[in-house]
């Protein structure tokens, strides 16, 4: 029987949505017949080590999110320990995770983006970067943890600038008005493009994972040609970054400009009882549990 190790918790500003991943994905893996071992991470990396070591898993299934489990760092300990894990590796997590290189990459791939500029806290307090209305986030963050969006009248730009939480840099980004599209990613298949309706300003944090936060209709329903549009690019970002495994693309469409605007690549995306993987593969034929199973596999398997 294949023994599978699964790391979750962590302690990025995404630990409440990796426990709930961890602890969904244990179970999944458990009715597919594995021997399944739960790891809650903490800042004890010495811990997390000698918890691997004891456990002896021929894969470990990575459920962390956020900063240190979905940057490269903890690939890196797994491929120092020599221990296969699924989703990406160390480079592709490491660039998904920084929005600008992964803006970089996608940009030397034609893939179609907002305008956008990384400046520092004390710039965005002194002027707008861009014009408005436009998006501030992390680049270093995901779940949409920091993002806020400054319109036409709104005087917060000073005071987001001087509370700023998240490292020395900050993405703006031009703001698409529009619709959300996401695409799955499994493998070199994209799943299904999912339209994200929220009652919130944006599809922020609590709109990912609370109950009723959003509503997800599969398929979207857009022009053919602009589901096929995101299919494609959602495939192309997953390649250009060097993602294996399952991936999640982002995006934005101006139904009123036919503009589609790709947002970022989720190397780790939530497994979670509202999260739009799981949902995705169901509408493709894939029960959870069996989603989880082909990714133990891909990861037994290697790059």
């Amino acid at each position: 029987m294949t023994r599978v190790a699964v790391l979750y918790g962590g302690f990025s500003a995404e630990r409440e949505v990796s426990l709930s991943t961890g602890q969904q994905v244990a179970s999944a893996l458990r009715e597919a017949g594995f021997s399944v071992t739960p790891i809650e991470v903490t800042q004890d990396l010495p811990a997390m080590i000698a918890a691997l070591q004891a456990a002896k898993p021929d894969v470990v299934f990575n459920a962390l999110h956020g900063r240190f489990g979905e940057d490269g760092c903890v690939q890196g300990v797994l491929d120092w320990l020599g221990i296969p894990y699924t989703h990406s590796g160390v480079r592709a997590s490491a660039l998904a995770m920084d929005k600008a290189a992964a803006k970089a990459v996608f940009a030397a791939h034609g893939l179609p983006l907002a305008e956008h500029r990384v400046v520092t806290p004390e710039e965005l307090e002194s002027a707008d970067p861009l014009p408005r209305p436009y998006v501030v986030k992390p680049v270093n963050e995901g779940s949409s943890v920091g993002v806020e969006i400054l319109k036409a009248g709104d005087n917060r730009r000073a005071e987001i600038a001087r509370r700023w939480r998240f490292g020395p840099q900050i993405m703006t980004e031009e703001y698409i008005p529009g619709r959300e599209l996401t695409v799955a990613v499994m493998g070199d298949r994209p799943l299904a493009v999912t339209e994200i309706g929220t009652g919130h300003v944006f599809y922020d944090y609590d709109a990912k994972y609370a109950d009723g936060g959003s509503q997800h209709t599969i398929p979207a329903v857009v022009p053919e040609d602009v589901a096929r549009a995101a299919m494609e690019a959602a495939l192309r970002a997953h390649e250009a970054l060097g993602c294996r495994g399952v991936s999640r693309s982002d995006f934005r469409y101006d139904d009123t400009t036919g503009r589609l605007v790709l947002l970022e690549v989720n190397t780790q995306p939530g497994m979670t009882p509202t999260s739009l993987v799981p949902e995705q593969a169901a509408y493709c034929g894939i029960p959870f549990p069996a989603l989880c199973a082909w990714m133990v596999q891909e990861a037994r398997n290697g790059p």
